[in-house]
């Protein structure tokens, strides 16, 4: 085979490579999808990150220090309003109220019976006054000795004494009574204070303390929330949080159910930002509880701040950044452009934007093909 022909067949096999390269390969990556924009309404949303809390947290504590006899609940449980919680070790004083309560009964019966002695007594100076009487009219007119009449007069000045002290004993039998109900109230007290019950329907979210153990007044036992105020603590960039009006909607989605959103709306707004993180927090509460839920949860909140009635909306998925500007490519004279977006609001998957013509063919990023360059020659 001569040179000359060695010299064709290369031409035609470089040139069939070349086309072979062209069609199966440099076209198809060069080749994109396009999208048009959409011309309709879009409900602006604000994005947040928080945690699952509440409003209404207890801390349950006993009232007296002590150890702890029982344990009625536990984490992870709910719980009605005046259930027992926690019973405190008493030591003695249901001893003592025992005594205390014999101490008041046994009084009770000493004014009983010193009652019942004064009525008998109260007889005997009847009796004895008449025989006085008798003897004090007898002595007038002769008939009686002095011996007789001082007798009776000694016998009724006598059973006065005695009644005078009668009633002195049943007044201090009752002050003794007094203080006998008294101390069984205060013992009473002190039994009652051991118990503690549930200030409100609500579900145990932690317990820090177990049975036998010693705790003081303080010392947290369970932790009770109220799941009618479990909200969302969400924090939102300080930049757009004047935007966020109590009353407002909101989307919840929660970590541990990221297939599922639920239904929440805006219930305070605080008044001072983090200096740190130049953000402010928003409290979004939720329209149903959800079941489970677990506090301190991480939390993504949408909160829907306006509506844009009829605007250019273009996938949330086309924007990309290009020299740190915001915008999307598009398709001119096949060739791709950077157009820089003028955003005026976005919602969960698109975004409002102004002064874009369209009628553009917005190009489909590709990560499998040609990276996008301006003037680049591109095929639809």
């Amino acid at each position: 085979m001569n040179k000359y022909a060695k010299y064709i067949i290369t031409v035609v096999t470089v040139g069939a490579l070349g086309t072979l390269f062209y069609n199966k390969v440099y076209i198809p990556k060069t080749t994109y999808k396009v999208v048009s924009p959409n011309v309709g309404d879009l409900s602006v949303k604000i994005r947040g990150i928080g945690n699952v809390s509440a409003e209404d947290i207890y801390s349950i504590t006993a009232q007296t220090g002590g150890k702890i006899l029982a344990l009625y609940t536990d984490e992870g449980e709910w719980v009605k309003k005046g259930s027992l919680l926690v019973e405190m070790d008493g030591v003695d004083l249901p001893e003592q109220l025992e005594v205390m309560q014999a101490t008041l009964k046994k009084s009770e019966y000493d004014i009983s019976a010193l009652q019942d002695e004064l009525l008998n007594q109260e007889s005997q100076k009847k009796l004895l006054k008449i025989t006085y009487n008798r003897y004090a009219k007898l002595k007038k007119q002769k008939f009686a000795s002095d011996a007789e009449y001082d007798k009776a007069k000694t016998d009724l000045d006598s059973i006065n004494a005695s009644i005078s002290a009668t009633k002195s004993r049943i007044g201090s039998a009752k002050a003794a009574s007094n203080i006998a109900a008294k101390n069984v109230d205060v013992i009473k007290a002190k039994l009652a204070r051991l118990k503690v019950y549930a200030p409100i329907d609500g579900y145990i979210i932690s317990k820090s303390a177990e049975v036998a153990q010693s705790v003081l007044p303080a010392t947290p036992i369970f932790r009770l929330v109220d799941a009618s105020t479990l909200w969302v603590e969400a924090k939102v960039d300080e930049r757009v949080s004047k935007e966020i009006k109590v009353g407002q909607s909101v989307t919840i989605g929660l970590r541990s159910q990221p297939s599922k959103t639920y239904a929440g709306v805006v219930k305070r707004v605080k008044a001072m930002s983090d200096a740190v993180t130049l953000e402010r927090e928003i409290d979004v509460a939720f329209v149903k509880t959800p079941k489970p839920f677990y506090i301190n949860e991480q939390a993504e909140v949408k909160i829907a701040i306006k509506k844009l009635n009829s605007v250019v909306k273009i996938p949330l998925k086309l924007i990309v950044q290009e020299a740190g500007a915001m915008g999307v490519w598009v398709a001119k004279n096949e060739h791709a452009q950077f157009v820089k977006l003028e955003e005026v609001g976005h919602s969960d998957d698109a975004v409002a934007v102004k002064n874009f013509d369209k009628a553009s063919k917005i190009l489909v990023p590709n990560p499998k093909k040609k990276p996008l360059s301006n003037g680049m020659k591109i095929h639809l």
